[in-house]
């Protein structure tokens, strides 16, 4: 993610459509076909509406660059084919991961209600964007998602010699009967890259065990940050849930590892990375899940545990009433892209 410095304190209001409508029309400037850039445009919003902003109109600059250095290919249409009756794979052709997602997405519901589980594999795309969206789409579908990602390494696990791996997000979705379904999205690294990237940008410091600058010491220097390595989570544990993210989504898949992913903010190369989507239908198990669940997340709820997803979820809720703000600075610098 590119460092763009955000000094400003004015902001742009938006309703969503129009917001959409100004991704598209950037999108459209570098080249990108219609499809490319209605995907890109609503991933983008929905991150922005959602308040994951890291993730949203900041994360757009990483797309237009990489649409203009060839990173990207931005007319590039996926490759969609199926193994049997539940699998279905996607070549991404050098482009978006977005857009394979969806181009499948009615045929995965369909596959998972009438199967009882469907499973989506994704190679040769640039990096994912917002795990956390594809999941919850399919949970306000009535099905349980599971979603897996890698990218160009960048963490070093304890004992290694050099980053070995992408911060191989994991996201896990599940409806409930109240309409607000389970959500979490997180990175398998003490933090993801683009909030180090907007810590850079906005001259702040990171927490120390985030990272480590390029001579391995431990910093809270963003900047230094990334020019060194980021760091798991837990040590060991987390190094062991970063393997198991790319096995599923580069070795499954037939991704590039993250160690052979070419830079996605450098160079023209696409960076090659892979997406695992698992979807279960959850009538096929036990009778009356979402009841249970919502059930559930309110006794947790009144025991004081925190509930994942229900902040962003009503921060959509508004934007959707309100419209969304974007720095004014930011928007400029993203139309000089």
């Amino acid at each position: 993610m590119q460092a763009i410095p955000l000094k400003t304190t004015a902001y742009r209001r938006f309703t969503l459509d129009e917001a959409v409508g100004w991704v598209k029309h950037l999108c459209a400037a570098k080249g990108c076909s219609a499809a490319v850039a209605l995907s890109l445009a609503h991933a983008t919003v929905a991150a922005q509406a959602r308040g994951n902003q890291a993730v949203g109109f900041r994360h757009l600059a990483d797309y237009l660059s990489g649409f203009s250095s060839g990173r990207i290919d931005p007319r590039a249409e996926p490759s969609i084919s199926r193994a049997g009756a539940m699998i279905f794979k996607s070549d991404a052709q050098g482009g978006i991961a977005q857009l394979g997602v969806d181009r499948c997405f009615d045929s995965l519901c369909h596959a998972a209600h009438a199967n009882g589980m469907a499973t989506l594999s994704q190679c040769n795309s640039f990096t994912s964007g917002e795990l956390g969206d594809y999941t919850l789409r399919f949970a306000q579908a009535g099905l349980i998602a599971l979603a897996v990602a890698n990218g160009p390494a960048l963490v070093a696990v304890p004992g290694a010699k050099g980053k070995t791996y992408s911060t191989n997000p994991l996201s896990f979705a599940a409806p409930s009967a109240d309409g607000i379904p389970l959500l979490f999205d997180q990175a398998c690294s003490a933090a993801a890259f683009v909030n180090i990237a907007h810590a850079a940008s906005t001259g702040n410091d990171i927490p120390e065990g985030w990272a480590v600058d390029q001579e391995g010491n431990g910093t809270r220097n963003a900047l230094a940050a990334l020019g060194g390595a980021l760091l798991p989570f837990g040590g060991h544990r987390g190094a062991n849930l970063m393997l198991m993210v790319e096995v599923l989504a580069a070795g499954l898949t037939g991704a590039n590892w993250s160690l052979d992913a070419p830079d996605f903010n450098q160079g023209n190369q696409t960076p090659g990375c892979g997406l695992l989507i698992q979807l279960l239908a959850p009538d096929f198990f036990s009778a009356g899940f979402e009841l249970r669940l919502s059930s559930q997340l309110t006794r947790l709820a009144q025991m004081g545990v925190h509930r994942p997803g229900w902040e962003r979820q009503h921060s959509t809720v508004t934007a959707q009433n309100d419209g969304i703000s974007v720095p004014v600075d930011l928007l400029e610098q993203l139309s000089c892209l």
